[in-house]
């Protein structure tokens, strides 16, 4: 990534999410969401779907990509993690979320 980008990206408080292969103190892929600056609050957020989780060592959530990959219905399983996780972003960091959002 070139650096301009990452200045920008985190010049503030930024919401992140992709996706994981699996290595290191993860050891299965995983879909991820990290809230930097981390606002307090965040990792006890209730994220969905239920087995989304917070993975402390890593401060971020997580959804094992088993989750997605074996739902009925894969795209809002995914939405659901992806628009919850930035909710707990939002809500924790009290950004004011009417100037951010788009209809």
């Amino acid at each position: 990534m070139a650096r301009f980008v990452a200045m920008e990206a985190y010049s503030h408080e930024v919401s992140s999410c992709g996706f994981w292969p699996g290595g290191g103190p993860v050891d299965e892929p995983a879909f991820y969401s990290y809230a930097y600056p981390e606002p307090q609050g965040f990792k006890d957020y209730p994220v969905q779907p239920p087995e989304a989780f917070y993975h402390a060592e890593m401060g971020e959530f997580l959804l094992p990509y088993d989750v997605v990959r074996t739902a009925k219905a894969h795209d809002e399983v995914l939405l659901a993690f992806l628009q919850s996780t930035y909710e707990a972003a939002a809500t924790r960091a009290k950004w004011d979320r009417h100037a951010l959002e788009r209809q």
